[in-house]
């Protein structure tokens, strides 16, 4: 199977597809948090309420409102191996605590992935819609209509004073939690990074990793979120948001200027040696591809590579990491012999393309 076949088929929407600001925001991602009525929460769940939950969900689906929104498909995790959860994971269409409980926890995909239901994980349900982009509120109301749809045959926990009740109390009232994933390297390199983010986080927002809570922010990428769930509405919580997410744009295009003004040498000379690491490595580890990778996309947007697909940061912020690795060359890999398949593979992706280092 060529490199190329393998892509068209494991890359979600949100990886191929480009989207608003996409040079700085690589996507933007709606979760909604719901429990059925009367029924405990997964951590008090025993194998029969789980499978009453699954049920629930499976009927939603039948459902000709959902029908109508496109072509789901529901695993158990039970059913779904080890490796695959994994992938999973690295695609952020589930997460990590799901993938490690597949007795109870199930998942339901739409046929472009794009939009993915997790099922007892700390919640009943997940909603989670990912789009490619800074189209926070396009997710949110693709969001708000498979709520719908599951609303119109579930009846949800909900306290008409707190709204809807979850089992984290932070997520208690819409259950709402919004955010973005920056691509900050202006902002890193020239130093005014951790300023940012300390600003940011007194207006009551999070910041983390790629995969959330208690993930690195490798590779220069900042996932920025709303903390606040209760006493606003889904409305404000996104324009709060965007409102902070297109200042950090502006700063962040601001440092790249100044960048290319006063140490463009030294830029340019980064970003051809990354370039060069990853057309000719022979072994490299996930972190040093990420950094990479980060390195060659600023050069693909000030203009320095041209040829290379500008969703190459995206799309191998995933295939360089360890069970994708693993799924594409269809064997089980050690860590060393995985930092050989990964330049090798990143090596394949570059000459897809027709590259050109100015």
């Amino acid at each position: 199977m060529s490199l190329a076949h393998f892509l068209d088929n494991a890359m979600s929407r949100w990886m191929k597809d480009g989207g608003p600001e996409d040079d700085i925001i690589l996507t933007s991602r709606i979760r909604v948090a719901r429990n059925l009525q009367e029924l405990p929460f997964p951590i008090l769940q025993t194998d029969t309420i789980a499978n009453e939950v699954i049920s629930s969900v499976e009927g939603a689906l039948a459902s000709n409102r959902f029908k109508d929104m496109g072509k789901f498909e529901l695993w158990r995790g039970a059913d779904i191996g080890a490796l695959e959860r994994q992938v999973l994971v690295e695609k952020h269409l589930i997460s990590r605590e799901l993938a490690e409980d597949a007795k109870h926890g199930a998942v339901a995909l739409r046929e472009d992935e794009m939009v993915s239901i997790m099922v007892n994980e700390e919640d009943h349900l997940r909603i989670q819609c990912i789009l490619p982009g800074f189209q926070l509120e396009k997710g949110w109301n693709l969001a708000s209509s498979v709520d719908d749809a599951f609303e119109e045959s579930i009846s949800y926990a909900f306290d008409d004073r707190l709204g809807y009740l979850t089992a984290c109390p932070t997520n208690v009232g819409t259950g709402l939690r919004a955010s973005v994933m920056m691509h900050l390297p202006g902002l890193v390199l020239s130093g005014q990074i951790n300023r940012m983010l300390s600003a940011v986080s007194q207006v009551g927002l999070a910041v983390r990793g790629m995969y959330g809570e208690g993930s690195d922010s490798a590779g220069n990428l900042f996932q920025v979120s709303n903390q606040v769930t209760l006493g606003e509405s889904e409305e404000e919580i996104i324009q709060n948001l965007s409102s902070v997410v297109q200042q950090l744009i502006d700063h962040e295009r601001s440092a790249r200027r100044t960048l290319m003004q006063e140490n463009r040498n030294a830029l340019e000379d980064r970003v051809c040696r990354s370039f060069g690491v990853l057309a000719y490595a022979r072994q490299i580890d996930s972190k040093e591809a990420l950094e990479r990778c980060s390195d060659v996309r600023l050069g693909i947007d000030l203009g320095m590579i041209s040829g290379v697909s500008e969703g190459i940061l995206k799309e191998l912020m995933v295939m360089t990491q360890p069970a994708f690795l693993q799924k594409y060359f269809n064997q089980e890999l050690s860590p060393g012999e995985r930092d050989i398949r990964r330049a090798t593979l990143i090596r394949e992706r570059l000459r897809l393309d027709d590259t050109e280092v100015r």
